[in-house]
């Protein structure tokens, strides 16, 4: 049974069994039992104060922060480089275009944003000593990160590739820059339909159980 318990406990356990051990009476001694009963009881009491709900819950909540945030990086990393290689491409010939075509750069970049803030607000609702965590706020949280990570990865993705061709094409064409704009807001668009619904998500955690 000492095995079982934390290191304290054991070892305070085993101090008392030394000690009926070597009690000079053969019979049961109460007050041994009731010494380890409360020693029992009072480390549990310190044990459920440190920590409320199930303790593999956080893994998943924090696992959905990460999810959050590396994803939606990975899509403004993959926009910014794709269309970045596009207004370098343009402005060798085109240097005066350079400013205008910056603005797939931007617009991926602000995926990373989305990303931020779902984590912040996810790490931000995990303090399992304050209040109880339990699995369904571990999944809740999860499932915001996943939906707004892999939204911002997709829409990264798209964002890069109509960035890379929309400012080659606006470099021989300047009558496509507003459907060039367009199509990148709706590309956009993926990545705050994400954001919102991670946000929503993450409102659920906590509702599981009446407090």
């Amino acid at each position: 049974m000492c095995c079982l318990l934390p290191y304290e406990t054991s070892s305070s356990i085993s101090r008392l069994l030394l000690f009926q051990s070597r009690s000079p009476t053969k019979r049961k001694n109460p007050h041994f039992c009731k010494s380890l009963h409360n020693l029992t009881i009072n480390k549990r009491k310190k044990m459920s104060t440190t920590f409320s709900g199930d303790e593999t819950a956080p893994f998943f909540g924090f696992l959905g922060a990460a999810a959050a945030l590396v994803f939606s990086c990975m899509g403004a990393a993959y926009g910014t480089a794709k269309s970045g290689v596009g207004v370098a491409s343009m402005g060798v010939m085109r240097p005066e275009l350079v400013m205008k075509s910056i603005v797939p750069v931007v617009m991926a970049g602000v995926l990373g944003i989305y990303g931020l803030i779902i984590a912040v607000i996810i790490s931000t609702g995990i303090n399992p000593k304050a209040k109880s965590y339990y699995l369904f706020d571990g999944y809740a949280h999860l499932s915001s990160g996943l939906a707004c990570g892999l939204a911002g990865l997709s829409a990264g993705m798209a964002i890069g590739i109509v960035g890379d061709a929309g400012v080659r094409a606006n470099a021989q064409q300047p009558k496509l820059f507003v459907g060039m704009i367009l199509i990148l807001i709706f590309a956009e668009a993926l990545a705050l339909y994400g954001l919102i619904v991670g946000i929503i998500l993450s409102s659920r955690a906590g509702q599981s159980r009446a407090e």
